[in-house]
């Protein structure tokens, strides 16, 4: 059964006793859990002798209130899915017990943090990036996984785990799909019955697109408010909404 630790002392004294000589994979969530997140929990199972998974509704990286509001939040069916995985223990953090400071303190980064999504969703990846900090210090962990469908914010902790001199090894996963196509993600359970059958176009899309502009036409024809559609890193980005969600995807190019 999951065990919940609810402050970072609790889990420290943990960590530091009788867990010292364990490896440690640790999978940071917002919760409203999917098979995405528990492909991360799982591979870290098979990595590790310990799994940790966080679930905690950062305020800081929400750049829009109504966002915030509305993330769905379901604790007992995640415990439920995480004594499935058999996740040994879960972090669920309050807001103080984290942000002490109040958030005076942040980390900030000045070049792919301004592209993609953060031109769209200003500080969104300040209170990422400052929250995984947070997240990582207390965990302790040997290894801690990032899926694809979020790479922008992988490739953002990968770059500050490099640059802070953490421990802790990032690992990226590849981004887990519906059969459809759709990335998984918490946020597509607050699509429509119909939104939900036009969002397989959206990856559909980027793929099939001679151009990043051409993709973005046709999603746009689909009647998608488009934000972006970007070529970077040897990928091909993109970010609209459906209705009022917001999905993300990336796909190889």
């Amino acid at each position: 059964m999951t065990t919940v630790i609810k402050s970072p002392a609790e889990w420290r004294k943990l960590r530091n006793g009788k867990l010292k000589n364990k490896t440690l994979g640790f999978v940071p969530t917002m919760g409203a859990l999917h098979d995405g997140h528990l492909t991360l929990a799982r591979k870290s199972k098979r990595e590790n002798n310990i799994t940790l998974v966080s679930i905690f509704v950062n305020p800081t990286q929400f750049n829009d209130k109504k966002d915030l509001e509305n993330y769905p939040r379901i604790l007992r069916e995640d415990l439920e899915s995480l004594d499935a995985a058999g996740v040994d223990y879960l972090f669920y953090p309050s807001y103080k017990s984290l942000y002490a400071d109040n958030y005076r303190y942040r980390v900030c980064e000045n070049e792919i943090s301004k592209i993609l999504c953060g031109a769209f969703r200003p500080g969104h990846f300040d209170g990422v990036l400052t929250v995984v900090l947070k997240l990582l210090n207390i965990a302790g962990a040997d290894k801690a996984y990032f899926g694809e469908k979020d790479y922008q914010q992988y490739l953002l902790i990968r770059d500050m785990a490099r640059a802070f001199f953490l421990t802790t090894k990032i690992i990226s996963c590849p981004t887990v799909r519906e059969k459809n196509g759709l990335a998984l993600s918490s946020r597509n359970r607050r699509l429509s019955e119909t939104e939900y059958a036009l969002a397989p176009e959206f990856s559909r899309s980027l793929r099939r697109g001679a151009t990043a502009a051409q993709a973005r036409i046709t999603l746009e024809k689909l009647g998608f408010a488009v934000d972006y559609v970007e070529d970077r890193f040897g990928r091909r980005f993109g970010a609209a909404k459906l209705g009022k969600v917001r999905l993300i995807d990336n796909v190889r190019r």
